[in-house]
């Protein structure tokens, strides 16, 4: 009987550590936090957060359309969805109370989304021209410079960037290869190599910048991305996702551009619209940033065309 009651808690247990491990860290943050804010909702009008019912959660999602946008409804929603499911209870994200009141939410606001702004061809090349600019060691201009062709020619996401090892490179003849061992959309660990090749200009090149950086800061396994310590010595320690958008904003204010607009994602969405504008269809553009659907890979495209593409040109006036 004590044996079989180990083999029980042993499985438990086993079963709790893949329920936790079947979302990103990053998602069931997301959750936690979205359910915190749901969770006062309640407590300020004496309503039950756990287990909950579709008209309290129809009150909230009023409530949050007052200051927010349809997306970050939606991801509430799911948030409280998820937190009830991960906690064995049962929520009708799909009752017609909850269901009605997005849609007359939606047209009421409308749910048109302004994404942050791409960081362009132009925009990369005065950040890079920044940098070299900048007094201070070389080390730190080949760090920065690297992160930022590397983020760009890629179309990484920032935490996709941040988590490569120098285990992930193959130089090869044509450029360099990268393997993603896990991303957002492939949360299982599928993987997937990104192929970098040789620009034209050296200065704005990301393999051969990143090829200087490796060898002057002799990283020869581990991350490859690193923070310094006071004094500009090279720690053991990965960068965090949340210092590429740092250090973006820092170079883009340097160089005399507005920042506000720009984050971490202006990257990635700045190779896809650059790529768009360049000719590159839809498919060769999801080859390179892992989108799973089109839908967001057109959004760049429509968005690269919308002067090329223009109707208007063919008035003359």
């Amino acid at each position: 009987m004590t044996e079989l009651t180990t083999d029980l808690k042993s499985l438990h247990e086993a079963t709790l550590n893949n329920l936790k491990s079947s979302k990103a860290n990053n998602t069931l943050r997301a959750y936690k936090s979205d359910f915190k804010d749901f969770g006062a909702f309640c407590a300020k009008h004496g309503l039950d957060s756990l287990p909950t019912e579709p008209k309290i959660v129809s009150l909230y999602l009023t409530h949050l359309s007052k200051n927010s946008k349809v997306s970050t409804l939606r991801r509430r929603l799911v948030s409280i969805s998820m937190v009830h499911k991960l906690k064995g209870h049962y929520l009708d994200t799909k009752h017609p109370i909850i269901v009605e009141n997005l849609m007359g939410i939606k047209r009421v606001k409308g749910s048109i989304q302004i994404g942050k702004k791409p960081i362009l061809i132009n925009h990369l090349k005065l950040i890079i021209n920044v940098i070299n600019e900048q007094r201070t060691d070389e080390i730190k201009k080949l760090r920065d410079k690297s992160l930022i062709l590397i983020g760009f020619g890629g179309g990484f996401r920032r935490t996709e960037l941040v988590s490569i090892d120098y285990e992930d490179l193959e130089f090869v003849n044509e450029g360099l290869k990268i393997i993603i061992k896990k991303s957002k959309t492939d949360q299982f660990g599928e993987g997937m190599v990104k192929g970098l090749p040789y620009f034209t200009d050296d200065i704005y090149c990301p393999v051969t910048n990143l090829k200087k950086w490796l060898k002057i800061s002799k990283i020869n396994s581990g991350p490859i991305f690193r923070r310094f310590s006071k004094g500009l010595s090279l720690t053991n320690q990965r960068l965090t996702d949340q210092s590429v958008v740092l250090l973006i904003k820092e170079y883009l204010n340097l160089a005399g551009i507005e920042n506000k607009n720009f984050a971490g994602h202006s990257l990635r969405s700045g190779f896809a619209t650059v790529a768009a504008e360049s000719g590159a269809d839809e498919r060769s553009i999801m080859a390179m940033t892992g989108h799973k659907t089109t839908q967001m890979v057109r959004r760049y495209i429509r968005e690269a065309n919308i002067f090329k593409n223009n109707a208007l040109n063919k008035i003359k006036i």
